[in-house]
């Protein structure tokens, strides 16, 4: 079956909205977000071929050296669907985006020989 990699976004700005706020909503937030994803985990469980990978602050390598850097990468997760169509469907009732206060969720194919040019 086909995978997909699901990476998980975050506005800078959205965080930072999100750490403004009281630390009990915050607390608040946090409980039923992490309670969701659990429930979405287990609905999901046939499908999610390895568990969530949450990530920190970036350091991106070029050819002229090492930097910090920002992204809006939060995290990622690797499913198993029939399409992408079908792999995007798993997500529209995640948690990341309807309790916490994640941006979106790009799905992309595992591809296991160089990419085409597909358009969006």
């Amino acid at each position: 079956m086909p995978r997909f990699v699901a990476v998980y976004t975050m506005k800078p700005e959205d965080v930072a909205a999100f750490r403004a706020r009281p630390k009990s909503e915050q607390e608040a937030i946090d409980e039923a977000g992490l309670k969701a994803w659990e429930e979405w985990g287990a609905r999901n469980a046939a499908a999610i071929v390895a568990t969530d990978v949450m990530v920190g602050k970036t350091r991106r390598v070029t050819k002229t050296g090492i930097v910090d850097a920002r992204n809006q990468i939060a995290g990622f997760l690797i499913v198993e669907a029939a399409d992408i169509t079908a792999a995007a469907g798993l997500f529209q009732d995640h948690p990341h985006i309807t309790v916490f206060p994640g941006d979106g969720i790009d799905i992309m194919p595992v591809v296991t020989e160089p990419p085409r040019d597909e358009g969006p």
